[in-house]
């Protein structure tokens, strides 16, 4: 690190858990954010605040005015275009040394297997189950740890799925695609705006924590928010061995 980087993360190097070896790991770093929205925007702006050094944002929808009420990284001027890209000026805005590489198409699996070989951490930042089981499947794929959260109306949850342990499940284990769980979505349930800056800013920490070698208490816990008590509760989420994605992966 430079003078200007020994300067800009301080407060970092200050701790003992990160100092100059952890704050240059993250320098190091290739984080990939799926989503950039509610959860998205601050997942991306603490990355890109805290020196993660290559941040991939995926998104293919365009910034609307509703958006504006909870997804903290846009603004009125970039009303209309991609989200992907206002995230990356976003971050400039603030660290302008970081790599931000805004990827302007829907994730599919094609896209999520190049894109999560090439990352240290992937951050689940989507809306929807079968986005979020198709990046489940290539992070098992690759072995990436992967940082998944969710929010909806007053409640909001948290876990890390960790491929590399085997004691960890997967997201697969938890939420099996064949579950018939019913798809919410903020455009018609609605959503409290500071609840995704709750949980995307605890998933940037656990993202962070993994990147610097402190590794993620939460692996194979869910945690789970009532924004309305502000109250919080965990459970302990088992492999399953039989899972059709993950059971034969360890």
């Amino acid at each position: 690190m430079d003078d200007t980087q020994l300067l800009r993360y301080s407060r970092h190097i200050l701790l003992d858990e990160v100092g100059v070896e952890g704050q240059e790991a993250l320098l190091a770093s290739h984080a990939l954010v799926i989503g950039a929205g509610g959860l998205g925007s601050p997942v991306a702006l603490y990355l890109g605040s805290a020196g993660v050094g290559h941040i991939t944002v995926v998104d293919h929808d365009m910034v609307d005015e509703t958006n504006l009420q909870r997804q903290i990284a846009h603004n009125l001027a970039r009303v209309g275009r991609p989200k992907a890209e206002s995230v990356r000026e976003a971050i400039a805005a603030v660290n302008p040394d970081v790599v931000v590489t805004p990827v302007l198409l829907r994730a599919d699996d094609a896209l999520l297997d190049t894109l999560v070989a090439q990352a240290d951490v992937v951050l689940d930042c989507t809306d929807n189950f079968t986005t979020r089981h198709a990046i489940n499947r290539a992070c098992v794929k690759h072995h990436k740890p992967l940082v998944s959260g969710a929010a909806i109306r007053m409640d909001g949850q948290l876990s890390v799925f960790d491929a590399r342990s085997t004691d960890s499940p997967c997201y697969a284990c938890v939420f099996p695609e064949d579950s018939g769980v019913e798809e919410a979505l903020c455009a018609t349930m609605g959503v409290f705006a500071p609840l995704v800056g709750i949980v995307g800013t605890m998933q940037a920490a656990e993202a962070l924590k993994l990147l610097t070698g402190l590794g993620s208490r939460m692996t194979g816990q869910l945690l789970m928010l009532d924004g309305q008590d502000l109250a919080f509760s965990s459970i302990r989420l088992p492999r399953n061995p039989h899972c059709a994605v993950c059971g034969q992966a360890h």
